[in-house]
């Protein structure tokens, strides 16, 4: 066994001694299991909404990215920006609700909001079918990094596999606990291991990070600027907005706010997380000094522009300890996501033939179906299919389409009913998911328009018919309402 392979099991093994043991002095109830009895200060919430930043995707994807595309991955850095301005007004209320109303679930909230069964149930699967693709990344991305860790001496599904297990064994013993416990590590790691890449490599490469953009510029002209269609500047902003948008309306992250212990949580870290954001520049700058130096990567490869660039430039220990971080950015967030469907399915899904299930039974069937929901994200990563890799596109549309919803719902005198907020959720994700099978563009759909317009990204479209046809059956189904109301 190598030095690398060595620390990769240690980071494993204390990732599960740390999931095991945050439930020390906590009885494992509901309420604590899912929301860590609304108790977390803004160091627990942070790590817990940081976590939607440093995820397997992050850690391969985004120097993948700016290895294989250039200035488009700043979209990145930027809808996270976005998206913590968006919670500085945004999660105070939700927490304020969910706190009065005793929530545990995304589903919960739309439940509780419009009192509508139907309506939960419809968020429940928009939910599942945005976390598998999801949850099938993290253990994608960590079934690479230990086989690139380890030098090829453990096979991508053997690491899958015990990732999986235990992810496992820890949510269901502690829950969101774990999670949290776990985040604070992954946190730690991360922040050495990127900064250092980001600042050691292109030093050690070029001399320095300007010098390295000057000679990326020179031997690849365009590659650091926008391009005229395409990737360009219309499909930045429009896809930056989307995603912004999007980005607390993943049920892990829109349940993670229940934790809080109370609302100035989120203020503070809606004005640290845009800080902290900035360390992705970071990641960048290790793809960027990998363009010249590992050339020739192409499709999926590019995400081994990181570990193709460490495995070369360091020794097997260095490899490790950039094996371990990126190992917690897998198991972190798979946690998260696991728990939180494992929950909306039985409390959401399941719970719907089980009204007077009480809150014991609700959380015991949950901690039964985290192992199941493992087994599924295990064979859609071992098999490959080409169908999770289509949903993984449409997952981010997917929730999007919840956030009209969630905006009117807050509102002082809410203009949406429970018909119209089903049926415009239900459009806007027929529409995304109609445009991302089809691979259309807007400039597909209507070749006449101009540049600008046709580069825009085609989530525009959904978001658009979701709120037409809310409105619409809002304005339809209020109409007999307060006629009977008249009477």
């Amino acid at each position: 066994m190598t030095a690398a392979l060595v620390i990769i099991a240690i980071a494993a093994l204390a990732a599960l001694v740390l999931g095991v043991v945050a439930r020390s002095g906590h009885e494992m109830g509901l309420e604590q299991w899912t929301v860590g009895g609304r108790g977390f200060g803004w160091v627990f919430v942070f790590l817990l909404l940081a976590g939607e930043i440093y995820t397997t995707f992050t850690f391969l994807g985004a120097s993948g990215f700016s290895y294989g595309k250039g200035a488009p991955v700043y979209y990145i850095i930027a809808y996270g920006s976005l998206a913590y301005v968006i919670a500085y007004f945004l999660l105070p209320p939700i927490w304020a609700y969910a706190k009065r109303n005793g929530l545990h679930s995304q589903p919960d909230f739309f439940v509780s909001k419009f009192d509508s069964q139907a309506l939960g149930a419809l968020v429940s699967v928009v939910d599942l079918v945005a976390l598998i693709p999801y949850l099938v990344l993290q253990l994608t991305g960590l079934g690479i990094i230990v086989q690139a860790a380890g030098y090829g001496a453990i096979p991508k599904d053997a690491a899958v596999w015990i990732g999986a297990a235990i992810v496992t064994a820890y949510v269901m013993v502690s829950g969101v606990r774990g999670s949290a416990w776990t985040s604070v590590v992954k946190d730690l790691l991360i922040l050495v291991v990127v900064v250092a890449l980001g600042l050691y490599l292109p030093i050690h490469l070029y001399g320095g990070i300007g010098a390295m953009f000057e000679k990326i510029a020179a031997a690849k002209p365009g590659f650091l600027v926008f391009a005229s269609s395409g990737e360009s500047v219309a499909w930045f902003v429009s896809t930056v907005l989307l995603t912004a948008l999007g980005f607390f309306m993943w049920p892990h992250s829109f349940a993670a706010c229940y934790t809080a212990k109370d609302a100035r949580v989120f203020r503070r870290n809606a004005i640290v997380l845009p800080i902290y954001q900035l360390i992705l520049l970071f990641v960048f700058f290790v793809g960027f000094a990998a363009v010249l130096t590992v050339p020739g990567l192409k499709g999926a490869d590019t995400n081994l522009a990181l570990f193709k660039l460490a495995t070369r430039e360091f020794s097997p220990v260095v490899v490790g300890i950039i094996g371990a971080a990126g190992v917690f950015t897998a198991l972190v967030p798979g946690s998260m996501i696991s728990m939180t469907a494992a929950t909306l399915l039985s409390k959401n899904l399941i719970g719907l033939a089980r009204p007077n299930a009480t809150d014991a039974q609700t959380v015991g069937l949950a901690k039964l179906l985290v192992p199941v929901i493992m087994l599924i994200g295990v064979y859609f990563t071992i098999t490959g299919s080409s169908t999770i890799v289509t949903m993984l596109l449409v997952g981010y549309s997917y929730v999007t389409q919840l956030f009209p919803t969630v905006i009117a719902s807050l509102m002082p005198r809410n203009p949406v009913t429970a018909s119209g907020a089903f049926a415009g959720i239900l459009a806007g994700v027929i529409v995304a998911t109609i445009l991302t099978f089809t691979h259309a563009t807007i400039g597909t759909l209507i070749p006449g328009l101009p540049e600008a317009i046709r580069d825009l990204n085609v989530g525009i479209i959904a978001l658009i018919a979701n709120v037409v046809v809310l409105l619409v059956v809002s304005a339809i189904t209020r109409i007999p309402a307060m006629q009977t109301a008249a009477r």
